[in-house]
């Protein structure tokens, strides 16, 4: 049985950023040879990334990506916030969110099938499972391609918005901002989704019954707080963060500039 050294273990680990007693385990199994020890090590690692593919993925990042009028917002996941702060996770993150603005995949299974660093995207995510021993996942994308100027503003990496704009670059970016802190779902009343409004109305017409009054007022009760809600779930119809004597659309208008989307993740 060959001596398995510190140093070995080293080396080993310098080669596939294994925990280093899996290095140790491997080199004692493959008797002190290194090229063994590696092939033994991918195995396990393989496996590792099997294992931990069922597991729930709660954390991780917001990552974007503009060149030009093409860009892209990209949420990646992972289990601990420990994970969310590794490099090559990272670097994985942003390459996806370049390839998503780049090569323009259908779906997250598409992304997953794309070239990157000499493997799919898809390998290299396995590769990465099994030697940090934590689930991932690419969950969602969004990519804007058009005319309009794009700016992007990550709060962190917690929360990312992208929006497409025309006019100014400062008004723009105050308006992503504003869409990290405000959270709108929609760019305007008329935007906001069917199924969204009528769980809003529901919920107002049960209020508005306890209230025992006649039909008709009941009626403008309930389309009252329908209204309040579209205002303050709508981009432009919100307070403006910067200036709560404006909304978002009169900054806009006196900044000569129109918004025609974002994503918020």
């Amino acid at each position: 049985m060959a001596a398995i050294s510190a140093a070995m273990v080293g080396e080993l680990r310098a080669k596939t950023d294994a925990p280093m007693m899996e290095c140790k385990k491997a080199l004692t199994e493959a008797n002190g040879d290194m090229a063994k020890a590696e092939e033994i090590l991918r195995v396990k690692l393989g496996s590792k990334a099997g294992k931990a593919a069922s597991r729930v993925t709660a954390e991780g990042v917001i990552t974007a990506f503009i060149n030009g009028t093409t860009g892209a917002l990209l949420e990646v996941n992972c289990e601990t916030d420990f994970v969310s702060k590794n490099d090559d996770f990272l670097a994985l993150s942003n390459a996806c969110a370049q390839l998503v603005a780049e090569k323009n995949p259908a779906d997250v299974t598409a992304l997953s099938a794309l070239p990157y660093s000499g493997k799919t995207v898809e390998e290299v995510r396995a590769e990465l499972i099994g030697r940090i021993g934590e689930n991932m996942s690419l969950r969602r994308f969004t990519r804007f391609s058009g005319e309009n100027k794009l700016v992007s503003y990550l709060h962190g990496t917690r929360i990312g918005v992208m929006v497409e704009y025309t006019g100014d670059d400062t008004a723009a970016k105050d308006v992503a901002m504003h869409i990290a802190a405000m959270k709108p779902i929609a760019l305007s009343s008329a935007d906001v989704p069917a199924d969204k409004i009528a769980t809003e109305k529901s919920v107002a017409e049960l209020k508005a019954a306890e209230s025992g009054k006649p039909a008709e007022i009941i009626a403008k009760m309930v389309e009252g707080s329908v209204q309040k809600y579209l205002k303050e779930v709508s981009l432009l119809n919100q307070t403006f963060v910067k200036n709560d004597k404006q909304t978002v659309e009169q900054m806009l208008k006196a900044a000569a500039t129109t918004v025609t989307g974002f994503t918020l993740y």
